[in-house]
């Protein structure tokens, strides 16, 4: 938790930005951005989405920053065991996030853990900046693209056209396991 903190501390005084300029690029609120930056309170997979978009990054790039991996230009190319790769969990629905690629590498791709019965919102402001695919490797997701709903079963995927309110639903009673590849469209 005390990383993220610091990242996003780090992230908001880099633009020079007040709590309450970042409350409202962001939507979160003040006293909830303050907690987190104490290390009072660990962010959901909500809220990181909601201040990743603010920052113009995504999250896993903000995940990366808060490890201190994204500046490592020394790093090695091959082989990452998975007990070597960052997992982020949200404390609210058991989301589970573990970054597949280095930062260095030209496409993010995580594998995500979706634990039966979570849903996670993402602003539009989320996908600004970004290309993205999901890609479902076991369960069943429903995906909220702004108005329309896809329920996508193993195998499927989906490219993410223009930005949209979206929101990743597990209705059923297993874990949906899907993977999330993503390219920068431009440069924040």
């Amino acid at each position: 938790m005390g990383q993220i903190a610091a990242r996003i501390r780090t992230e908001r005084e880099r633009r020079r930005w007040t709590l309450a300029q970042l409350a409202d690029a962001s939507g979160v609120s003040q006293a909830m951005i303050s907690r987190i930056e104490r290390g009072e309170s660990s962010p959901t997979a909500v809220v990181l989405g909601k201040l990743s978009a603010a920052f113009q990054l995504s999250v896993a790039s903000l995940l990366a920053l808060a490890e201190g991996t994204q500046d490592d230009t020394d790093a090695v190319v091959g082989v990452r065991r998975r007990d070597d790769a960052a997992e982020w969990r949200d404390p609210a629905t058991g989301y589970r996030r573990r970054q597949i690629t280095s930062p260095h590498f030209p496409a993010e791709i995580a594998e995500i853990r979706l634990p039966a019965g979570a849903r996670v919102p993402y602003p539009a402001a989320a996908f600004a900046f970004v290309r993205q695919v999901v890609w479902v490797l076991d369960g069943h997701l429903t995906f909220h693209d702004g108005d329309a709903v896809h329920e996508l079963d193993a195998g499927d995927t989906i490219e993410l056209g223009a930005p949209a309110e979206r929101v990743f639903a597990n209705t059923t009673d297993t874990t949906c396991r899907y993977a999330v590849i993503l390219t920068r469209g431009i440069q924040p």
